[in-house]
């Protein structure tokens, strides 16, 4: 029994201790949890009750904000997308700053229009927050070829770029009824189909 109550105990302190490392938010405060659980456990057969206390509210706010987060992650209210000049600053800010990230995700992208090639880039904003960024080429005849839909990490458990794609009207105010997605390795197909897009002539494409 005591060898067990030592698992437990380090198991929580090491899951308390990962979660500190995680960018992402909703990691962070699943590992927290799990791990401040653990730790209630450990302190209450033990009896170490100022310990116990501390976890057992530490367990309940994680609670509290994994409820809240998940039910914020669909709501339009909470994240807004605002169509931007493909050139703007700030905009072209937010690509350099996250340029080694967003490299590696999609390393064909570049964060300036080639030529002539008219592109609809919007900016996904949580709050007054920039969390991620749409771009989509204008292929003509209402089609558009989505070069990048990035989030940053901390975000990404949220898929908030869904709301480009569902919520927004920002692609179809921008002139498309269709949109595209060239099939690549580092593409996130469970998060492609959650937002409505399907397989056609070997690329991803949704209908708007």
């Amino acid at each position: 029994m005591d060898t067990v109550l030592e698992v437990i105990g380090w198991a929580g302190t090491i899951l308390v201790v990962v979660s500190l490392t995680q960018s992402r938010v909703m990691r962070f405060r699943w590992l927290n949890l799990v791990g401040s659980l653990l730790a209630t456990l450990y302190n209450g057969v033990i009896g170490i009750w100022p310990f116990f206390a501390m976890n057992l509210a530490i367990s309940l706010i994680n609670t509290y904000w994994i409820v809240r987060l998940n039910r914020e992650r669909h709501d339009p209210g909470v994240y807004k997308v605002i169509p931007m000049d493909p050139e703007d600053p700030f905009l072209q800010h937010v690509l350099e700053v996250h340029a080694s990230d967003i490299a590696a995700h999609q390393p064909d992208f570049a964060s300036r229009a080639l030529g002539t090639q008219r592109r609809a880039t919007f900016l996904v904003t949580r709050g007054d927050e920039a969390v991620g960024v749409v771009a989509v080429r204008d292929e003509g005849g209402g089609t558009g070829l989505v070069e990048l839909d990035w989030v940053k990490p901390r975000f990404r458990d949220f898929t908030p770029g869904e709301f480009v794609y569902r919520d927004s009207g920002a692609l179809t105010a921008a002139g498309f009824r269709r949109v595209e997605i060239e099939t690549r390795p580092e593409l996130d197909r469970v998060y492609i189909r959650n937002v409505g897009f399907r397989t056609e002539g070997g690329r991803w494409v949704r209908d708007l």
